[in-house]
């Protein structure tokens, strides 16, 4: 970090390194760097904003976190312009649209750490608190989007052993801490300049990620596993121009019925489809819920399908309610079904519609041109076809963004995990990798296997330590079939799945803590 170096230049690192510290493709290769680049994430940031006073930092922290946002979220202009047929002006501002959300938590973290330098208060523990601290609003605040958080840059790294204790956030701290402890270590005159204490506490911080680091893995245990159960996930592969055309609807469903067939031919007694796989509702479609009932008599195998869920009201005249549902399917009937409860905002449903109704057409709901409706929130889906009843996790796209409402699958009950996604929004960008990436963090979180499926891939079978076993291509149609071990009845879960997000809080308590010593220390002059 030097001062010779132009503002506008760490601003462009900062970029570049935010970027390179989440999976992307290369050709046929898939480039992941993040277990080296994430190190750089804060302190480019730091770098970007370094002498400026709190109001300065801020504004110039957005756009920072904007640029930087806007790089890892390319893939939106895919989303819009390719599927939603949005013109191309309105696709090259998608994603710093989508990015401007996580710019202002950016833009508070750099007034964070311009008024902590300012008064000699910008240690280590402080900034990590506070970055670590503002991720975690990431997950709530204005219903939440965590795409590109610090910590799913770690998920190949043996900090994900943290994982099953803190949540994603603490990955997301011990990166933060270890960078400024390592340039406490390196620039201890900069670092002292801002209370950082120098090498001492450069140390300190260092000593605290390695020996946390360590502890978690030596103490990492994989979770107690009963028996295991044969699963399937498809990928049918069908492309999202045409996913939804009446003309290919029985081609749609035959493609599924063969892949269902094959895996139960290798094995499979549970199958899952992904999400809104079927191109109809079997709610309003007695004849789709007989040929989903015939296909899993005839393979002997429960299936958890993704389809469209219907509500109908007293008032026959009134359209159904539209849901994003997972529906159970056995020898014996259409079973329990799971309705996804936290969704797209502009795709799934337009905020504020009454407002923006005019304006905005969200993208995604279909040929139904309404919005989806909310679920009631997270539960276990018992499968009642399988040997033995079995409670397990579905949650369905959007859903794997957010660790506590994950955790809660698993809380109700479940035994593993279902992911059904769609994935095809995204094209060949780097967004389907992203998105693995974040599921393998809810696989660690919650130490339940994963089973991962995706339209067009990337599908996969993740352990309970989130570490990918199994995995497809994109855009090809094909199936994974494995043995997927089950926690135990009893057995007794994760230390976040029993308590959620306390590590995080306890960031909030640091964050805000060490803001008012600041706020009690003298302050020292800034650029305007």
């Amino acid at each position: 970090m030097s001062a010779s170096l132009p503002r506008v230049v760490w601003v462009l690192l900062h970029a570049a390194v935010t970027f390179l510290a989440f999976p992307h493709p290369l050709g046929d290769r898939v480039i992941d760097l993040g277990w080296l680049m994430a190190w750089g994430v804060p302190l480019t940031a730091a770098a970007a904003v370094q002498g400026l006073s709190i109001r300065r930092a801020a504004w110039i922290g957005f756009w920072v976190g904007l640029l930087a946002n806007g790089a890892v979220l390319h893939w939106a202009y895919v989303v819009t312009v390719h599927y939603g047929h949005a013109p191309v002006a309105v696709g090259v501002l998608a994603p710093f649209g989508m990015a401007a959300y996580s710019a202002v938590f950016h833009a508070a973290w750099s007034a964070a750490f311009a008024g902590l330098a300012g008064r000699g208060r910008a240690s280590p523990w402080a900034l990590a608190a506070c970055w670590a601290a503002l991720d975690h609003g990431r997950t709530f605040l204005l219903t939440g989007f965590t795409w590109a958080s610090l910590g799913y840059a770690q998920h190949e790294s043996p900090l994900l052993a943290l994982a099953p204790f803190t949540g994603v956030v603490g990955l997301t701290f011990v990166t933060v801490l270890g960078a400024f402890g390592a340039l406490a270590l390196v620039r201890p005159t900069l670092a002292q300049a801002w209370g950082g204490g120098g090498r001492p506490h450069g140390f300190a911080a260092l000593a605290l990620v390695v020996l946390a680091g360590t502890a978690a893995w030596l103490g990492w245990e994989d979770t107690p596993e009963g028996e295991a159960v044969e699963v399937a996930v498809l990928q049918g592969n069908i492309q999202q121009g045409v996913k939804w055309s009446p003309d290919w609807a029985e081609r749609t469903l035959g493609i599924y019925d063969d892949l269902t067939r094959q895996a139960a031919a290798r094995g499979a007694r549970v199958i899952a489809w992904p999400e809104t796989a079927v191109p109809g509702s079997p709610d309003g479609d007695p004849e789709l819920a007989d040929r989903l009932v015939a296909l899993a008599a005839e393979t002997r195998a429960t299936l958890i399908v993704g389809a469209i869920g219907l509500s109908f009201g007293a008032d026959e005249r009134e359209p159904p309610q539209l849901f994003d549902s997972a529906f159970v399917v056995t020898p014996d009937g259409i079973g329990e079904r799971y309705d996804k409860a936290h969704l797209v905002p502009f795709g799934e449903y337009l905020p504020l519609r009454p407002l923006l109704g005019r304006f905005i057409r969200a993208i995604a709901t279909g040929s139904a041109g309404r919005d989806v409706t909310r679920g009631a929130g997270p539960r276990a889906l018992v499968l009642e076809g399988s040997d033995a009843p079995l409670p397990v996790g579905v949650p369905i796209c959007y859903e794997l963004l957010f660790p506590d409402e994950v955790r809660r699958f698993a809380a109700s009950g479940g035994r593993m995990l279902f992911a059904l996604t769609n994935d095809a929004w995204y094209g060949r960008t780097g967004a389907p990798h992203q998105f693995l990436a974040i599921t393998a963090l809810r696989a660690a979180e919650t130490g339940l296997w994963v089973a991962r499926s995706a339209n067009t891939g990337v599908s996969a079978l993740i352990d309970g330590r989130g570490r990918v076993r199994a995995r497809t291509a994109i855009f090809e149609t094909d199936l994974l079939v494995g043995a997927v071990p089950l926690r135990p009845p009893g057995a007794e879960p994760t230390f976040y799945v029993r308590h959620g997000d306390l590590f995080a809080w306890t960031c909030w308590a640091l964050a805000l803590g060490c803001g008012f010593l600041a706020m009690r220390t003298p302050g020292r002059a800034a650029d305007a």
